[in-house]
């Protein structure tokens, strides 16, 4: 799972593409990290803007995949500005494909 900066989609879904993986589910979701927000200035008047928007990138792959994935997505994201992101991996204990029954490796 990864948390990146909306305008990086395109780029991440390309570099993805571009290794071999294929797919991936993309929510839209709104968060803060260290910087907690940012201040805008809107007909003078200052706001605290607390939760700032982001995108949530899910891939499921096979083990042999993580360090490739995790470095394409990371040099995809990265802009060098506060906020770029996060990477989270998890282990996927089982995965089913719902129209063949195809089941962990066959159905990513």
């Amino acid at each position: 799972m990864a948390i990146i900066k909306p305008f990086k989609l395109e780029e991440v879904r390309d570099a993805l593409t571009g290794i071999g993986v294929h797919g991936l589910t993309v929510t839209e979701v709104k968060g803060y990290g260290r910087q907690k927000g940012h201040t805008e200035i809107y007909r003078g008047a200052e706001y605290a803007v607390s939760f700032l928007p982001k995108l949530k990138i899910e891939v499921a792959i096979a083990a042999d995949l993580v360090t490739s994935v995790i470095d394409t997505i990371a040099g995809a994201a990265r802009t060098g500005q506060i906020g770029d992101g996060k990477i989270f991996v998890m282990p996927l204990e089982k995965a089913v494909r719902i129209r063949t029954g195809e089941t962990d490796a066959d159905a990513l």
